[in-house]
C-alpha cells in the first residue's frame, strides 16, 4: 500500500503537545501519524528535518475584494500572501447586496454570499464567509437561515461610526433570531456617538497627523462597546464572538462576561499583539485600523487575556487599499485597515514564542484549532488523521526582514516594514498539494474551495 505523501523527520505540534512523529497524507487527508516506520509508503517524501509541522493556520477575519473603488486586493493575490504566510483556510465577509457599496438594495445575503463565492473561485487556499447584516428592516432576519443552509453559520453587526454601522436596538433583535438558529453572532464594538465626538474634536483643533488617530477612538469607547454588546447577547442566550480586542478596558469587559466561558469567544489581532500607536510616526495612515493601536501597556494586555483564555483566537482583520487612499495629508480622509495575512504567523511566532516563551501548542491553539472549532470547521485547524492536510512547514530558527516589495499581496507598504523576526513558513500544504513553497507560490489560481461550516458547538 503507498499514500500520497509521507512528511518525515519533523517535530509535529498539536494543541496540546510536541512530538517527533511522521504524518502519512491520501487524497488530501491526514490518514495517519506515527512513526515512519509504521506508515506506508508514500510517493512524495518531505522531508522536514529542523521544521515545525503545524496545522494550516485559520484565520478567521480577512476582508478580500469587498469595496472594488478602493480595495486593492483580490482573491488571486490575497490568498496567495495567505499561502505564503502558512494560512490555509480564511473567513471573509458577506454584504447583503452584494459588495460593501451596496449597488443593489434587492439583492439579499445569500445573493451576496453567491457573488463571494464567485470571487474566491481563484484563490489558493480554502475559504468560507461571515454573513453582514447591515439593513435595519424585518426582512434581514428571513435571510439568516439561508444562509445558514448555504454554510454560513456566523453573522456580523457593526456598532461603529461606519456606514454599515446599525443601532444597539436593531442588535438587540439580531441577537434573538441568531441564537434562535444556533449561529453565532459576530460584534464590531465601538460606541459610535462617542467617537463620533471626539473625532469633531479633534478635526476642530485641526490634529490630522496619523500619529493623533488613536485619540479619536480612545480605549473607553471599545469597553463601553463590548459592555453594551455582550448585555444583549447575555439577554438572548446567543453565541458571542467578539472582533479585534485591542485594550485591556475591552478585556476586562469580555472576562466579566464570560462566567462559564460557553457563550462568549473574543480574539484579538496580530498587529495588536506587536505594535503600539507609536508606529503611527513611522507609517503614518498605513496603521490607521479601527480600533487603533494602542499603549504598549495594551500589547502586554492582549498576551495576559490570551494566556487566561479570555482571548482565545488571533486572527488579522487583513486588508488592502490603493495607496493614493491612505497617501493623504489628514488621517480623517483616510480608510480603515492594513495587510497582515502574509506576516501573521511570523509575527506572532516572533512575539509570543520568541520574545515571551509561549509555547508552540499555544501557538496552534489560538492561530489553528480555536478559530477552526469556534467557527465550526472540524476538518480545519488540526493534523488529527481523516482530517484535511491543511499543513505547514515552519523553519522556528530562521530569521527574515519583513519588506512589503515582497509582499505577494496587492498591497504596497506593510506596518511591519523593516522588523526583524524569528521564524519562516518553509512550505504550505492545502487539502495535501503544496501551494506555497519558500518565497514562491506554487499552485494554481482556483485551488482553493469554499468551506461550507457547520453550527458550532461551543459547550466544550
Amino acid at each position: 500500500m503507498t499514500v500520497d505523501t509521507i512528511i518525515t523527520g519533523g517535530t509535529i505540534v498539536t494543541p496540546g503537545s510536541e512530538m517527533e512523529a511522521s504524518v502519512a497524507i491520501d487524497d488530501g487527508i491526514i490518514t495517519a501519524v506515527g512513526a515512519e516506520s509504521a506508515l506506508p509508503r508514500g510517493e512524495t517524501r518531505i522531508d522536514a528535518s529542523g521544521l515545525l509541522v503545524l496545522p494550516g493556520v485559520v484565520d478567521p477575519h480577512v476582508h478580500i475584494d469587498e469595496v472594488p473603488a478602493n480595495r486593492a486586493g483580490t482573491y488571486e493575490t490575497e490568498s496567495a500572501a495567505a499561502a505564503l504566510g502558512g494560512v490555509t483556510t480564511l473567513i471573509d465577509f458577506a454584504w447583503q447586496g452584494g459588495d460593501r457599496s451596496f449597488e443593489d438594495d434587492e439583492a439579499s445575503l445569500l445573493d451576496g454570499i453567491k457573488h463571494k463565492k464567485a470571487k474566491g473561485e481563484t484563490s489558493h487556499v480554502d475559504f468560507g464567509l461571515h454573513g453582514v447584516l447591515h439593513r435595519e428592516r424585518p426582512e434581514t432576519f428571513d435571510e439568516l437561515a439561508p444562509a445558514i443552509e448555504a454554510g454560513v453559520t456566523s453573522f456580523k453587526l457593526f456598532m461603529s461610526t461606519y456606514d454599515v454601522g446599525v443601532s444597539n436596538g436593531f442588535i438587540d433583535e439580531a441577537f434573538r433570531h441568531i441564537a434562535d438558529l444556533d449561529a453565532v453572532g459576530v460584534l464590531h464594538t465601538e460606541d459610535p456617538t462617542v467617537c463620533e465626538q471626539q473625532e469633531s474634536r479633534l478635526r476642530k483643533e485641526g490634529r490630522g497627523d496619523p500619529v493623533d488617530y488613536p485619540d479619536s477612538r480612545p480605549d473607553y469607547t471599545e469597553a463601553m462597546g463590548a459592555a453594551a454588546a455582550l448585555r444583549m447577547a447575555e439577554e438572548a442566550g446567543v453565541k458571542y464572538y467578539s472582533v479585534h480586542t485591542s485594550c485591556r478596558k475591552a478585556a476586562e469587559v469580555i472576562e466579566a462576561f464570560r462566567t462559564d466561558g460557553s457563550r462568549v469567544r473574543a480574539e484579538t489581532c496580530t498587529h495588536y499583539t506587536a505594535l503600539d500607536r507609536s508606529v503611527h510616526e513611522e507609517v503614518g495612515n498605513d496603521a490607521m485600523i479601527a480600533p487603533p493601536l494602542r499603549s504598549q501597556a495594551d500589547v502586554a494586555a492582549m498576551f495576559e487575556y490570551l494566556k487566561r483564555g479570555t482571548l482565545s483566537v488571533v486572527s488579522t482583520d487583513h486588508a488592502v487599499y490603493h495607496s493614493s487612499f491612505k497617501d493623504v495629508d489628514q488621517w480623517w480622509n483616510s480608510p480603515y485597515g492594513a495587510n497582515s495575512v502574509q506576516r501573521s504567523l511570523p509575527v506572532f511566532h516572533h512575539e509570543a514564542v520568541v520574545e515571551r516563551g509561549f509555547s508552540y501548542p499555544f501557538l496552534v491553539r489560538v492561530m489553528c484549532s480555536n478559530p477552526a472549532r469556534t467557527f465550526g470547521m472540524p476538518q480545519k485547524g488540526t493534523l488529527e488523521p481523516g482530517t484535511d492536510a491543511d499543513i505547514v512547514l515552519f523553519d522556528p530558527n530562521k530569521t527574515q526582514t519583513i519588506r512589503a516589495e515582497t509582499n505577494a499581496s496587492n498591497a504596497s507598504t506593510s506596518i511591519y516594514e523593516g522588523r526583524e523576526v524569528a521564524g519562516a513558513v518553509d512550505r504550505t500544504l492545502v487539502r495535501g498539494t503544496v501551494v506555497a513553497d519558500g518565497d514562491d507560490v506554487v499552485s494554481d489560481p482556483g485551488h482553493g474551495s469554499f468551506v461550507e461550516r457547520e453550527l458550532p458547538d461551543w459547550s466544550t
